[in-house]
C-alpha cells in the first residue's frame, strides 16, 4: 500500500474528545480557550542548539505537560501538535484554542525561562493546514504572521502528509508565503526556520514529497530540516533498523536537491520521528532499543533533530489496550523513556552556521579608544562583554557576519534574555538567530540592535577596564559609537 495512504490516526477528531474529556476539570477552560481574556504574547525564547530533541505534544491534552516533562527529563526542547484551521483562513491550538491562552503561554514562557524552547507544527493528520484554508499567498503569510508573532517563534514545522501532501496548488502557496516572511523578517533582525515533516519509507521519500521540497528550492525558501515520520510502513520490521535506513536514503536524496551542501550539512538538514511504541500499524513497535540505535545513529553523523509520536504516550500501559493506545505506548518501558534517551543528543553550537571566510574581523573600538572585550576571554553562555585595553586577542577579535550578528569566540554578542528595557546587559551566548543577536551600523557610528530599539552603550559613561556593554535608547552620544571591522 502507498505511504501516504496508510492510515495514521495521531488522533482523529472523535478520540481527540475522548481524550479532552478525561481531563481534569481544572483544566478544561484551558483547552477550549475558555477564559475570554487576552494575554500577553509569549516571551521570546533562546532558540536552539544545533542538535536536540523535540517530542511532538498533543495540545489537546493540559499545558502542564510542559511543564511536567521538563520537571521529569531536564529536556528543553518541545514540538506544539498542532496549529490548524478554525475553519477560515486563521490558525488555532488544535484549531479551537486561543493563540493567547494563558495556560499555553504561560507553559511556554516557563520552559524558555529556564532555556528552553518550542516549535509549533501546522498541519497533522487532522485538521486542516493554512495553506488548504487561505486561497492567496498574502492571505497565507498574515495567518502564519499571527501565529509566529504571538507565540515568538523562532522556528516552525510544516507536517504535510495524505492527501494535503498532493495538493501542489497549497504547497506551492505555502512555500511562497514562507519564503516571504523569511525575507521579511531578515530584514527585521529575526531569523525564522522552516522544517517539513513528511512520510517516509525504509527506502526513503515518495515522489510527492519530493515534488514539495523542489518546489520551496525554487521558491528560495530556506529549509532547516527534513523530519522523516520513520512509522506506519505497513508490515512488521524491525523499526530501528528501518528508522536509519529512512535516514540514509533521505541523505541522498536531500543531496540531489540541495547540490551544493556537503555532506554533514545534509546530515545536519535531517530530522527522524518514529512513533513510539505500538505504531498505527500495529505489527510495527518501536521500542526503547530501537530509541537507542536511532540516538546512536543521530548523534554519530549529525542530525539535527530527534523527535517522536508524541510526549502523552511516553510511559507504560497501566491496563489492557486495543490497537494503537493514545496515552501510553503498549511497550515496556520507564516514564519518560524515549524523551530521556533521545534527549542524550542535545547540545552543540547553534544551527546558526558561521560566518562565511572573507567576512570582516577584527577590533570593535568605542569609548575612550577601547576595545570590546569578552571577559577574560571565556566563551561560556553569559561572559560579560565589555571595555578593555586593545591587546589583538581573540576575546577582542570579531566578525562581522551578512545575518548581522557580531561574533567571538564562536558565539554572538546577545541582549541578556532578549531584554529591551535600557540598562539590560550584552553578553556572550550561543549564536541563536533571534533579534536580540542582531546589530545594525548605522552612518553616525551607532549599534542599533532593531528588535529593541536601543543602541549598544557603555555604562556610566566610562571608559575604565572593566566597563560592561548594555543596551540604552539611542542618543548619538559618545559612548555609543563604535568602530567595526569593514
Amino acid at each position: 500500500m502507498p505511504r501516504s495512504s496508510m492510515p495514521r490516526t495521531r488522533l482523529s477528531r472523535a478520540r481527540r474528545a475522548i481524550t479532552a474529556a478525561a481531563v481534569p476539570l481544572a483544566a478544561a477552560a484551558t483547552l477550549l480557550g475558555g477564559s475570554g481574556t487576552a494575554h500577553a504574547t509569549a516571551n521570546p525564547g533562546p532558540g536552539f542548539p544545533a542538535h536536540y530533541a523535540a517530542p511532538y505534544v498533543e495540545t489537546w491534552n493540559s499545558p502542564s505537560a510542559l511543564t511536567n516533562a521538563y520537571n521529569a527529563t531536564g529536556n528543553k526542547y518541545y514540538t506544539l501538535a498542532f496549529v490548524i484551521s478554525d475553519g477560515t483562513c486563521n490558525g488555532l491550538i488544535d484549531g479551537n484554542t486561543s493563540l493567547t491562552d494563558a495556560g499555553w503561554t504561560s507553559a511556554i514562557n516557563t520552559l524558555r525561562a529556564n532555556g528552553g524552547d518550542v516549535i509549533a507544527s501546522f498541519g497533522g493528520a487532522s485538521g486542516t493546514e493554512l495553506a488548504q484554508a487561505c486561497t492567496s499567498v498574502a492571505t497565507l503569510q498574515a495567518a502564519y504572521k499571527k501565529v509566529i508573532d504571538t507565540l515568538n517563534l523562532t522556528r516552525i514545522d510544516l507536517d504535510v502528509e495524505g492527501g494535503p501532501l498532493d495538493d501542489t496548488a497549497a504547497n506551492d502557496r505555502r512555500n511562497q508565503a514562507l519564503a516571504n516572511l523569511q525575507t521579511q523578517y531578515a530584514a527585521a533582525g529575526r531569523t525564522l526556520s522552516v522544517d517539513y515533516t513528511l512520510p517516509v519509507l525504509p527506502t526513503g521519500l515518495l515522489s510527492d514529497s519530493l515534488s514539495l521540497l523542489n518546489n520551496a528550492k525554487s521558491h528560495n525558501l530556506n529549509v532547516n530540516l527534513v523530519n522523516i515520520m520513520t512509522m506506519d510502513y505497513g508490515s512488521a520490521q524491525n523499526m530501528g533498523t528501518a528508522a536509519t535506513s529512512a535516514a540514509t536514503a533521505l541523505h541522498t536524496q536531500l543531496g540531489q536537491i540541495w547540490t551544493t551542501k556537503t555532506s554533514a550539512q545534509l546530515w545536519a538538514m535531517e530530522g527522524n520521528t518514529p512513533m513510539i511504541g505500538v505504531n498505527d500499524s500495529t505489527v510495527e513497535v518501536f521500542s526503547t532499543a530501537n530509541a537507542s540505535t536511532l540516538e546512536s545513529f543521530a548523534a554519530t553523523n549529525g542530525i539535527q533533530e530527534l523527535s517522536f509520536w508524541a510526549l502523552g504516550r511516553d510511559q507504560a500501559c497501566s491496563g489492557g489496550f486495543s490497537g494503537a493506545p493514545t496515552n501510553c505506548s503498549g511497550t515496556s518501558q520507564s516514564a519518560y523513556q524515549f524523551t530521556n534517551t533521545f534527549k542524550a543528543i542535545t547540545g552543540g553550537g547553534t544551527v546558526t552556521p558561521p560566518p562565511p571566510p572573507g567576512s570582516p574581523t577584527g577590533q570593535i573600538t568605542g569609548y575612550g579608544g577601547k576595545c570590546v572585550d569578552v571577559a577574560a576571554a571565556n566563551s561560556a553562555n553569559g561572559t560579560a562583554v565589555q571595555l578593555y585595553d586593545c591587546n589583538g586577542t581573540t576575546a577582542q577579535s570579531w566578525t562581522v557576519a551578512s545575518n548581522g550578528t557580531l561574533q567571538a569566540l564562536g558565539k554572538c554578542m546577545d541582549i541578556t534574555a532578549a531584554g529591551t528595557a535600557n540598562g539590560t546587559q550584552v553578553q556572550l551566548y550561543d549564536c541563536n538567530g533571534t533579534g536580540a543577536q542582531v546589530w545594525q551600523h548605522q552612518s553616525n557610528g551607532e549599534l542599533l540592535n532593531p528588535a529593541s530599539g536601543k543602541c549598544l552603550d557603555a555604562t556610566g559613561p566610562s571608559s575604565a577596564n572593566g566597563t560592561r556593554l548594555q543596551i540604552w535608547t539611542c542618543a548619538d552620544s559618545a559612548n555609543q559609537q563604535w568602530n567595526i571591522p569593514s
